[in-house]
Formats: C-alpha cells, structure tokens, sequence
C-alpha cells in the first residue's frame, strides 16, 4: 500500500535485521520515510523490502562506534530536508565470555556503540527535535541492565547506562514535546547471539522472543508517550526480581546462563 509523503522522518539504526529492522518497518506503516542504518551489509536488502511499503529509504552502512559514521549518518537526515519525527536508537553489540578474556578491543567496541555512539546520535539529532518542538526517541536498553553480567559483564554494564540515562533524558526533555521512551528486551532471536559468540551458552541456547513483538511493544510504548517498556510478562517478572536481590546473587544466576559451555546438555 502506498503512503503520501511524510512530513517527518523516521530514523532507525540497527536496522538491518532483528528489532531494528522490525522498529523500521512499523515506522514504515504508519507513513513515515525512513533514513536507516546499520554495520552489516544486509542494510541494502533490508532497503530493498521496506521500500515496497511506498515509503522513501534512504539506507546506510556505517559503524556507529565512530563519530564518522555518527557525523555520515546526521548528513544524511540533514539532506533529506524532512524533520525528524522519530529517531529509534537501537545499534548494539553483545560479548561473550569473561572481560579478561577478551580481546579487549572488542570491549571497547561494545562500549563506543552501545554508550558513545548512541549518546553522540542522540545528542545531535536530540538537538534538533528539541528546537522543532517535537518528536519521539526510542532507545533500545535491556532487562540486562538490571543485573551484574558475569561472562557480559561490558554489555551488562552498558544497558545499564543507557537504561539509566533514557530517564534522565526523558525528564530533561518533559516541557520540551519530545518524549523518550527505553524499550528493555530480554533474550530476542536475533543475530546478537552469534555476533557476540554466545552460542555454546545456556542462553544463546533458550528459547527467546520473537522480535516482531519486541518491536511492537516498544513502538506501542514510544507512540503512547510512555516512559519504559518491559517486553516480554517472563522479562517483566524477572525485571521486577532484579530489584530486590543482592547483585552477588544476580551475577551468580548471570554465570549460568552466559558462561561458556553452559548451553552443552
């Protein structure tokens, strides 16, 4: 079905498959142009099936751990000439095994696209929606920044922040006509698990969520103005359980679903 052109821009990242391209999608259906981004390859295919909704894509590949590619994808949504109306921060990556094990490199990847990444895009086109006077920011945090992540302890750590700062944010922004919302995901099949060598854990190994109806709580939650979502009634308990245990408990629990090899029988 063919929409009229958008008056506002939907700008998506980490969204070349998984909740990323999910989020992308029902942005889509409600008539929004996208401008949409991701490290992989697979950001064109993702392109190419989300431009037969009638929608204009404009589709980048680019890393957003840098401020180069921060700075490549604000270019962009400045050249389309169209406000942003939605801005969904979901780039992320996972790591497996334990932090002194790891390259640590890898580790400061995850840091610069989870935190630094996300706070530069936010702080620049945040900018903007707040001199417009309105918009909606969608961050993707996680039920992991509840809990000290033995064996993802980095990632852990920064879900953590971002879980933290999208409430700080959204009370900066209350008068402003920009709402934030923090959209908290537990296990979703996605390719997170791969990328972040966690397969031979118990859960890379569980059963998980389907990203469809991650994203969909999560647009639901942003459309509504609401301040967090828990998708998931399983995340939402174990959410609500993260509050009132000691964090040694938390992270002894966290080792057995993320150390390596627990997901061999």
């Amino acid at each position: 079905m063919a929409h009229s052109r958008s008056p506002t821009l939907a700008v998506v990242t980490g969204a070349s498959s998984g909740i990323g391209y999910e989020l992308a999608q029902l942005c889509a259906a409600h008539g929004h142009d996208l401008v949409i981004a991701a490290d992989e390859p697979g950001i064109e295919s993702a392109a190419g099936a989300l431009k037969g909704t009638g929608v204009t894509v404009h589709a980048l590949q680019l890393d957003l751990s840098t401020t180069q590619g921060v700075d490549r994808l604000c270019a962009e949504v400045e050249r389309t000439g169209q406000p942003v109306g939605i801005l969904c921060a979901n780039a992320g990556h996972g790591l497996g095994k334990a932090f002194l094990d790891q390259d640590f490199k890898d580790a400061r990847h995850v840091v610069d696209t989870n935190v630094t990444g996300t706070l530069h895009l936010l702080h620049r086109l945040g900018n903007g929606m707040r001199a417009q006077g309105f918009g909606r920011i969608l961050i993707t945090g996680s039920i992991a920044g509840f809990m000290p992540g033995a064996f993802q302890a980095v990632y852990n750590g920064t879900k953590a922040f971002i879980d933290s700062f999208s409430w700080a944010l959204r009370n900066e922004l209350k008068d402003s006509g920009v709402t934030v919302t923090c959209l908290m995901p537990g296990p979703t099949q996605t390719e997170f698990f791969q990328r972040a060598d966690l397969m031979d854990t118990k859960v890379g190994q569980d059963k998980k969520d389907r990203p469809q109806d991650v994203a969909r709580a999560g647009f639901d939650a942003m459309m509504s103005g609401e301040g967090d979502v828990v998708a998931g009634w399983k995340n939402r308990v174990q959410a609500a359980l993260a509050n009132v245990t000691p964090a040694g408990t938390l992270a002894e629990q966290h080792r057995k679903m993320a150390e390596p090899g627990s997901g061999r029988d």
